[in-house]
């Protein structure tokens, strides 16, 4: 897709442009909104940029995504234009050597790209930290997550059956944004605990492979509650038993009440997760997850599905009611990619 021109549409094209992105195969399967001159102006005003800013690098694609292409995928994904700082700090997190591209967006494995918003912009924008969290309904969760898939797909080639090798794929891999509910949290938000001010704002783009959800509605026990979830994160299946890759929590209201009352902060039950979150070496041996024969000492030496407490993101999130929460698991290896958090300027 090239930055301009042939991207442009004139208001009374609207219907046959979008038939025209989608013989071009630069949708993601849902129509989109035809850029015009103004619409993608606006954009870049947003976020104070000049089309031909670099706004982020892939090497190990020998990728420069500009400023121009950036924008363009905003509209084409219903962004607002006031959305486009956001976008363009996840852009910069994906782009980043620690989040490490061409891993996640190009393996089997299929990962989506979570983006966590952190700070004052996300009520601003009215990105969802509620009810439905990772479902439908809000537009800037839906766009600014899809305008981050877009680009990859026509900036960086990151399409199907390309460069995007995926077996199964996960939802996600539409849009997967949604903001940490920091007023009805009573722990410090990510970005705090990552070293920013709680008045700035953030994005942390994170892989994963989709989001599981866990449901435990008879115990009032937070050592439980980690019990629950900790079984989630160390299924024999997952990639996180084997690669110790970051992976995300999220406690919904009943769960996070429990926690609550009983005056458990996020390390304690970071570490609780980790302590509890384990499988023995014979136990993934036997699943075939781990190579070599069973030795006498692999029944009792248990191993982390993360590499450290510090390596579970802790979040709260959606609605009040409920006995629901959800795990994200990592894509892949600690060796290759790990979670990014970038702060969002405004222009």
């Amino acid at each position: 897709m090239s930055g301009g021109q042939d991207a442009v549409a004139r208001p009374s094209d609207a219907a046959a442009m979008i038939e025209i992105y989608y013989e071009k195969g630069w949708t993601d399967g849902l129509p989109v909104v035809p850029p015009s001159e103004a619409s993608v102006g606006a954009m870049l005003a947003a976020a104070g940029l000049k089309g031909g800013d670099v706004v982020g690098e892939v090497a190990a694609r020998h990728t420069r995504v500009t400023a121009d292409k950036l924008a363009i995928n905003a509209v084409l994904a219903g962004c607002l234009p006031e959305y486009m700082p956001v976008v363009l700090a996840a852009v910069k997190g994906i782009c980043h050597p620690d989040y490490g591209y061409h891993g996640p967006a190009t393996s089997t494995g299929g990962s989506a790209v979570a983006m966590i918003v952190n700070g004052p912009i996300g009520p601003t924008l009215g990105i969802n930290a509620k009810a439905n969290l990772f479902g439908p309904g809000f537009r800037a969760n839906a766009t600014i997550g899809r305008a981050v898939r877009l680009l990859m797909m026509n900036a960086i080639n990151t399409r199907p059956g390309k460069l995007d090798r995926s077996t199964l794929g996960n939802p996600g891999k539409y849009s997967l944004c949604f903001a940490e509910n920091e007023a009805d949290s009573p722990w410090v938000p990510l970005h705090v605990e990552r070293g920013y001010r709680a008045d700035e704002s953030t994005v942390t783009v994170f892989a994963t492979e989709g989001t599981l959800q866990i449901y435990n509605q008879l115990s009032n026990d937070p050592e439980q509650l980690c019990r629950t979830m900790a079984d989630a994160m160390a299924n024999l299946g997952s990639m996180n038993i084997v690669g110790q890759q970051d992976v995300a929590v999220v406690w919904a209201g009943e769960h996070t009440d429990t926690f609550r009352k009983a005056g458990w902060d996020k390390a304690r039950i970071r570490q609780t997760l980790y302590d509890q979150a384990t499988r023995t070496i014979a136990e993934i041996k036997r699943a075939g997850r781990l190579a070599g024969d069973i030795e006498p000492e692999d029944e009792t030496t248990r191993r982390h599905v993360v590499l450290g407490p510090e390596n579970i993101l802790v979040l709260h999130g959606g609605a009040a009611a409920g006995a629901f929460s959800a795990c994200l698991p990592g894509w892949g290896s600690h060796t290759i990619t790990r979670s990014v958090t970038t702060l969002i300027e405004t222009a």
